[in-house]
């Protein structure tokens, strides 16, 4: 989207759901359906997992070099999640940002809170994915086939929990639709796009508007 002036600054959107309720996928359409939006990679301290790719998926570290990461403050915000640490780097959102690119964040209740404290209030817009039920929820972790049973077991008491955050985001959405929990996403991130706050440069764009010295084809 492009403001009056020109120029607008970009924005965070954070996608946080239980496991199994829909974020990934609704991260990864939008991303295929928008060039002007970018997933953040976060660094890890787990192990890859089959078919992903250092830098492109997340930035696997050490556990000592997370420690590095926390201690200098490179971290926007990071969080304990399955007995591994997972956290974004501050450098390229902020550059992003500042150069109107928009960036994608697929994280917690934890992270998000975090990124609350640690970034600027007004570039943040926070989403948060609902399951029809509790039952289509263990039906979908069940569906995905990538997980024992304990582990199955473990997400969906953890799920509660992060249901219970879901006052702490701007907007909630139920996915029991793909397709249309995509377009819901997509309508807040083009209104969001267009807020005042983020048009940088008009009010001097006005300003010269109403001073005559904006040229145009004449009426």
């Amino acid at each position: 989207m492009t403001s009056p002036a020109g120029q607008r600054r970009g924005l965070m959107l954070v996608l946080s759901s239980p496991s199994g309720a829909g974020k990934t996928t609704m991260s990864k359409r939008l991303l295929a359906s928008d060039q002007h939006i970018s997933l953040s990679v976060s660094a890890t301290t787990r192990p890859p997992r089959a078919g992903e790719v250092d830098g492109r998926d997340y930035h696997f570290v050490s556990p000592e070099a997370f420690d590095d990461l926390i201690s200098g403050n490179h971290l926007l915000e990071w969080a304990h999640v399955f007995n591994n640490r997972y956290g974004t780097p501050r450098a390229p959102v902020d550059a992003a940002l500042k150069q109107g690119s928009d960036v994608l964040f697929d994280i917690d209740w934890q992270g998000t809170q975090q990124l609350r404290e640690s970034a600027r209030g007004a570039d943040l817009v926070s989403v948060f994915l609902l399951p029809p039920s509790m039952g289509e929820l263990h039906r979908r972790l069940q569906a995905r086939a990538a997980d024992s049973a304990e582990v199955i077991a473990t997400r969906m008491a953890r799920a509660a929990d992060e249901i219970s955050h879901w006052a702490e985001y701007d907007y909630v959405l139920l996915n029991d639709d793909l397709d249309r929990c995509q377009a819901e996403i997509r309508a807040i991130l083009t209104s969001e796009r267009l807020k005042r706050t983020r048009q940088v440069g008009v009010a001097a764009f006005v300003r010269n508007l109403l001073a005559g010295e904006q040229s145009g084809p004449s009426a």
